[in-house]
């Protein structure tokens, strides 16, 4: 296939009859899938979107999501997937650096969504469930689609690494259909009679690719959850016979935590998949014991489409690795001057393949630092055993995951920073038993002026979506330096 659109259409001739999407009472074939996506796509052509456009989407995880996601990869445009939970100054930030013509919203976002449209100057469409399938069913589909080839940018992810504002990774057809390809045919082993459950956000790339594209180049059934929990995540395992489950860490603990219904029938459940951050191998086993399946880990980030590295269902599964590269990817460990690490040493992980973005959107120095002679460097440090099963040692970057969502320091930093009583901050992550990291900020003060942590905690809470905001704040006399005034966040001692 050269393009997800295609994957889509392929699917829909094949398995047609086959339930593509369900969430709750509501379901879509794939032949009902393929026709809403092209009326989408039709519609977004009356908005004046042609080929190579960028349309955002601000939705949870609920069917109308596949819906304009395909539509807008139909008309031959660019998928900008933001998280739904983001405030108008970010999601404006987001349309403007992308040049976005449209943003489709669902009703819930649209008081975040609407402002920011306007202020970068884009339409805004609510995708209300109730209104969205009668004025699709009174447009008429795009009967072509637009074909893409692929090398051509099918999606921008945001992420916004440590040093700067946020950056959209530009994924290809081919970044995003061979490793939705991989996953599906290599990895978790897919076919038309399994069912995923959808808990992972679809406007991330874990979601995007190892669920939703997965899926769908299968032929399978993806299941929504629009928000975790696991009561909810347990009732629709039991319900829809799912056969698997893919998550973050967190989710793990809080299955593990909530405990198995001894009524529920799990019998289908046969694989069960982690990423995002190492899944504690205490939880591994206490997940693996209560709903008697192998949890397997990959490792993956979004320049990466996202999945680089896995550990294989045919090959023995190590505890605590990330396991080995994926199919169509090469990975290596190299020092601070790009030489290959000798056996057993601790290098920054390096990766080549099919899966490795075209680079980041209008961003020509980042990309030329991040992607060197081919290589995209991750930032991330590792080591490999005699196996070649990778195990991550450490985060180069400071990069913050709290509850599987990535939360980047110094964007927090410059909210803090426009305090008025805010002379100098840092962000730091702090272990935390359930989330995997917890955000601190430590202040210090402007001269003459006063704060409270509560104040401070409350002002950035009002700029930045609810996962990003600090829980704890320490206001400090100083922060630690070093020579040329750099704040030195590994001295940093909180209380």
């Amino acid at each position: 296939m050269t393009d997800l659109a295609a994957v889509l259409a392929a699917s829909a001739a094949t398995h047609g009859h086959r339930i593509a999407v369900r969430q709750d009472g509501t379901t879509l074939t794939y032949t009902q899938l393929a026709d809403a996506s092209a009326r989408l796509a039709s519609l977004l052509w009356k908005q004046g979107v042609r080929p190579g456009d960028r349309v955002a989407l601000a939705l949870p995880n609920v069917a109308t999501f596949p819906v304009a996601y395909y539509g807008i990869l139909r008309a031959g445009a660019v998928v900008v997937p933001m998280n739904p939970l983001l405030k108008a100054r970010e999601m404006a930030f987001v349309l403007r650096d992308s040049g976005a013509r449209v943003v489709v919203a669902a009703p819930a976002v649209e008081p975040e969504a609407a402002p920011a449209a306007a202020e970068a100057g884009a339409v805004c469409l609510i995708a209300d469930a109730e209104e969205w399938p009668a004025a699709l069913r009174e447009t008429p589909p795009m009967t072509a689609r637009v074909e893409q080839a692929p090398e051509d940018t099918a999606v921008i992810l945001y992420t916004s690494g440590t040093t700067g504002t946020p950056k959209g990774a530009e994924l290809t057809h081919r970044n995003l259909v061979s490793n939705a390809a991989t996953t599906a045919e290599t990895l978790i082993r897919i076919g038309p009679d399994d069912v995923l459950l959808g808990a992972l956000p679809l406007f991330h790339a874990f979601g995007q690719t190892c669920a939703l594209n997965a899926a769908v180049t299968a032929g399978a059934t993806l299941t929504l959850l629009p928000r975790f929990d696991p009561a909810e995540a347990l009732r629709i395992l039991h319900r829809d016979r799912v056969t698997v489950f893919l998550g973050v860490p967190t989710m793990y603990t809080a299955l593990v935590r909530a405990g198995v219904d001894p009524e529920a029938d799990l019998t289908r459940l046969r694989t069960a998949v982690s990423g995002g951050a190492s899944l504690p191998v205490e939880v591994l086993h206490e997940f693996e014991r209560a709903f008697g399946v192998t949890v397997l880990e990959g490792y993956g980030l979004s320049e990466t489409s996202p999945v680089a590295v896995f550990n294989p269902p045919d090959r023995p599964r190590k505890p605590g690795s990330i396991g080995v590269p994926v199919r169509g990817v090469d990975v290596r460990l190299v020092t601070e001057d790009g030489t290959p690490t000798a056996p057993g040493e601790v290098g920054e992980m390096v990766i080549r393949g099919e899966n490795v973005m075209k680079g980041y959107w209008n961003r020509q120095e980042a990309t030329a630092e991040a992607v060197r002679a081919g290589w995209f460097h991750s930032g991330d440090l590792a080591r490999v055993d005699e196996d070649g099963y990778f195990f991550i040692v450490d985060r180069k970057k400071d990069l913050i995951i709290r509850g599987g969502y990535n939360v980047y320091p110094r964007e927090i930093e410059e909210v803090l920073y426009e305090h008025p009583a805010v002379s100098e901050a840092a962000v730091v992550g702090v272990p935390h038993a359930t989330l995997g990291e917890e955000i601190t900020a430590v202040v210090v003060l402007r001269t003459g002026t006063q704060a409270t942590p509560d104040h401070i905690r409350d002002f950035v809470r009002e700029r930045v979506a609810p996962y990003k905001y600090p829980r704890v704040v320490q206001i400090a006399e100083a922060l630690p330096k070093g020579a040329t005034g750099k704040i030195l966040k590994r001295e940093i001692v909180l209380r």
